[in-house]
């Protein structure tokens, strides 16, 4: 007789690791803010110098991504590494106000902390899917996943208001204080997790073949690779059009300055419902249906911004409902996804599973910048924007041809898609 399992919040374990997520995200928000706004105002930066900070904190997912996958994979507890990476963060961001108040700031310093905080965050992400794993029984792990979305919903709703209020109140170099302490914090109640972690774990047989292996997986896995492909169209697709977006709304659209983060706000709105809704879609129809759903969406954002006109309350209105809905189903794909690469990936080998595809799908967002501005200079803001559109429904071409249309059942119902046999985890041998 198979034992009931607690609810989520009701189990002490996963309040403690979605409590530092959530303290963890709102401090980043912050210091999203305050970071630039210290390069720009207090130590007046040049163009250049705030393009190389931007790079700064996404460049590691190039750089140490793959072989922080292989190390996840070798270690049987990841926890401590997560709180090290933690608190490494903490302290480097505790730097920067220290470094400002006695006159030693500078932009290759500001640089170097958001390099260092960038490496502990590809690292912590890394390692928190197979840690997920030994903290969340396996029939539970979707509900855990939008949990997690939901605190970066809510964060990105809130967090530029908080900065920019912190900012007015203490300067933008005081408020990443704020940063620093919700990095000590998140270790805090990192370190207080009791489960014990028994994960399975890789012998070394070298970082190359082991980082080799795990793209092996991800490229013959048809399902694996299916939501790889698809994470990246939408990526590259997406940073295209952020790179754009400020110019098109700004000189395009006519909207005023404090309206144009309209968007983002309600991206976030979309998305905190989308955690909402997802492991209630997902029980009753599957992972797969609900990801075979949600692509539809994609393109929705994308035609809402191309085609958006008019006086400013209809701009207004068209720019933040297509978000509501693009979030919603963003946010329904993530959650789904990350259930179903947890279920897939072979045992061993998920924190490299989970690696590649942020590398992969992380990595091309910088491409996507870039194609954003070439089509912006050939084609013009609004047409470069639709060219974004047309390309978005590869989305649905990507998913809808893979195994994971064959594979859609009921969620009481559903199996593999993947024709590849490899185990599947003991829901009670996770279990809390």
């Amino acid at each position: 007789m198979t034992t009931p399992l607690i609810p989520l919040r009701r189990q002490r374990d996963y309040r403690l690791l979605w409590s530092a997520r959530a303290v963890s995200e709102t401090g980043s928000e912050v210091a999203r803010l305050a970071v630039p706004l210290t390069a720009a105002v207090a130590l007046d930066a040049s163009p250049i110098q705030m393009g190389v900070l931007a790079a700064a904190s996404t460049f590691p997912f190039l750089l140490v991504g793959l072989p922080s996958g292989a190390m996840a994979d070798r270690v049987a507890r990841r926890r401590p590494v997560m709180v090290a990476c933690e608190l490494i963060a903490g302290l480097a961001a505790l730097s920067v106000p220290i470094a400002w108040l006695t006159g030693m700031l500078t932009i290759p310093w500001l640089i170097t902390v958001a390099f260092a905080i960038g490496v502990c965050t590809v690292v912590f992400r890394t390692f928190n899917t197979p840690h997920l794993a030994t903290v969340v029984a396996e029939p539970q792990r979707t509900a855990a996943i939008a949990g997690f979305q939901s605190v970066f919903s809510i964060a990105q709703m809130g967090g530029p208001g908080l900065a920019g209020l912190l900012v007015a109140l203490l300067t933008a170099p005081v408020a990443i204080v704020v940063n620093a302490v919700s990095f000590l914090v998140s270790a805090f109640c990192l370190r207080a997790i009791r489960t014990p972690e028994n994960g399975t774990t890789t012998r070394g047989r070298g970082l190359g073949r082991e980082i080799a292996e795990g793209l092996r997986v991800l490229m013959n896995h048809r399902v694996l690779r299916a939501l790889c492909a698809t994470g990246m169209i939408v990526n590259v697709l997406g940073a295209a059009e952020m790179a754009l977006f400020v110019l098109f709304a700004v000189n395009v659209l006519g909207l005023p300055a404090p309206l144009v983060g309209i968007a983002a706000i309600g991206f976030g709105v979309g998305g905190l419902i989308g955690a909402a809704i997802a492991p209630r879609l997902a029980g009753r129809f599957g992972e797969n249906r609900v990801l075979l759903g949600s692509v539809l969406f994609f393109p929705f954002g994308f035609v809402a911004t191309a085609a958006a006109g008019g006086p400013l309350w209809l701009v207004v209105c068209q720019l933040g409902a297509a978000e509501v809905i693009t979030g919603m189903a963003v946010v329904c794909y993530s959650v789904c996804a990350g259930s179903v690469t947890m279920r897939e990936a072979p045992e061993g080998l998920l924190g490299r599973v989970n690696a590649t595809t942020n590398f992969a799908t992380q990595g091309v967002m910088a491409l996507g910048g870039v194609l954003g501005g070439v089509l912006g200079e050939m084609l013009g803001l609004r047409p470069a924007i639709w060219v974004c559109a047309a390309g978005s429904l590869l989305c649905i071409v990507s998913l809808w041809l893979s195994p994971i249309r064959r594979g859609a059942r009921p969620g009481a119902a559903e199996e593999s898609p993947s024709t590849a046999p490899h185990p599947r985890s003991d829901p009670a041998a996770s279990r809390t």
